[in-house]
């Protein structure tokens, strides 16, 4: 964590020095571009400082040719009026600028420009100085001036800051991003397998090397105690098989005996048949821990899904089915000769679980149908009965819990959960989804949709 701190806070510093870096930039830009004409406008030759000057300078009898020359340098004309309003003399005089004036004129230029041109006057002692400047150059206004030439760049300047920033920042994001996620990606993916369960190996080199250690530490960690879980679960159901073979085998004898009388040999029939039950459960229990880890072997080849159909139902009638349950089976025209990629095993013992199911939680009986559909990319399998079904609660319970949930019927020593779990995980094997629906007195059906394409799911051995 502390490595990944560190190597946040990295890309953070950078990314606060870049915004920084470009602050300074844009001073400099704005500097560069407008030095110029703020030295111009503002400086020791600024409108304000010339007129000042000039003025000083100035009289009725003319000026000095040094500052005439500096007049002429900076393209600016001047004209010098009396008391009377005549141009006692001037610099450069545009033609369309009179020799006389009156006080409505005066009155009128006094605003800030005369015949176009920008103008700023001075009052003397004997007369009035008047210095313009080319039309264009300066927007005059009541209390100040401004340049055109800053007025008509600024719009400009900002716009090619604003889009340089915002090209080099997005630029940065981006090279930011695809290298966060050249170095993350990798973590993000083993992590996500782990979330799966899958086994994962990093090896990631600089700044998130201990984020990578810490993984596959855990990774480590949850591999050992998923096979250690595995093989405990595995050796228990090696375990319980000789003594139970050995149960099952003394019960039968006890039922077969003629000379025992008849309870004991009924007791030694329940002895018989819960003892085939629990073998039944260690065996899913079993099957359940392979498919979760990948310890199963899924074998895939081309099913005739509708023949697998047929062949189970067949098993289950031959298989000595009590007269109170039925089996019937459906299968559309479509579904007759449809083929996919899968594991004929599990998926009969899908089928079978989930028949098994239907029997064991009806005792008083049912009706069980099979029927198979398919549509353009998936075959659809559906095992339902018209038994007591389920309750809201225990079907949300059994849907969304991944252990044991009590049966409806409390009279009953019974349990749903185990037989669905090990069907989602044959289900989960070939890329299928698994949807159970029922209400109270009203049913129990569970609907198996697989891929027609599936994916050969790799087998991982410990």
């Amino acid at each position: 964590m502390k490595s990944f701190r560190k190597y946040l806070s990295k890309y953070l510093a950078s990314f606060m020095g870049l915004v920084l870096l470009l602050l300074a930039i844009n001073v400099i830009a704005f500097g560069w571009t407008f030095y110029g004409v703020v030295t111009k406008d503002y400086g020791d030759f600024s409108p304000q400082n010339m007129l000042d000057t000039t003025a000083a300078a100035a009289s009725l009898d003319g000026i000095s040719e040094e500052f005439s020359a500096q007049l002429r340098r900076s393209h600016i004309w001047a004209v010098y009026l009396d008391m009377a309003g005549n141009a006692a003399w001037g610099i450069d005089m545009p033609e369309e600028i009179p020799e006389h004036f009156t006080i409505q004129d005066v009155a009128l230029f006094a605003k800030g420009y005369l015949a176009d041109y920008p103008v700023f006057i001075r009052n003397t002692a004997d007369g009035m100085l008047i210095l313009g400047y080319p039309k264009g150059s300066y927007m005059k206004l009541s209390s100040n001036y401004f340049s055109v030439c800053a007025i008509e760049t600024m719009p400009f300047f900002v716009m090619g800051i604003f889009a340089a920033d915002f090209a080099i920042l997005f630029l940065a994001y981006f090279l930011s991003k695809r290298k966060i996620l050249k170095n993350t990606e990798p973590i993000i993916t083993s992590i996500e397998e782990l979330g799966t369960g899958k086994p994962t190996a990093l090896s990631v080199q600089g700044e998130l090397s201990g984020v990578a250690d810490s993984v596959n530490r855990a990774a480590y960690l949850l591999n050992r105690q998923n096979q250690a879980r595995a093989n405990w679960i595995s050796g228990v159901s090696h375990d319980i098989r000789t003594p139970l073979s050995m149960i099952m085998g003394y019960s039968k004898l006890i039922a077969d005996e003629d000379s025992l009388n008849v309870e004991v040999r009924k007791k030694a029939e329940i002895i018989s048949r819960q003892s085939i039950k629990i073998r039944e459960l260690v065996q899913d229990l079993n099957l359940v821990s392979q498919l979760e880890y990948e310890m199963q072997p899924v074998h895939k080849a081309p099913i005739r899904i509708a023949s697998l159909v047929r062949t189970c139902a067949a098993d289950l009638l031959n298989g000595g089915l009590p007269d109170q349950y039925s089996i019937d089976i459906e299968i559309s025209a479509d579904a007759e000769f449809t083929t996919f990629e899968g594991d004929a095993r599990l998926i009969s013992r899908a089928m079978n679980n989930l028949v098994q199911n239907s029997i064991r939680h009806n005792p008083d009986g049912c009706d069980i149908m099979l029927s198979l559909n398919c549509t353009e990319d998936s075959v659809i399998l559906c095992v339902a009965d018209n038994g007591i079904g389920m309750s809201a609660e225990k079907l949300r319970d059994l849907r969304e819990r991944p252990h044991y949930t009590e049966s409806t019927d409390d009279r009953l020593d019974l349990r749903h959960g185990l037989g669905h779990i090990l069907v989602r995980q044959i289900v989960k094997a070939h890329n299928g989804t698994m949807r159970i629906e029922s209400e109270d007195q009203k049913g129990f059906q569970v609907i198996l949709i697989f891929p027609k394409a599936t994916e050969t799911r790799g087998v991982i051995r410990f």
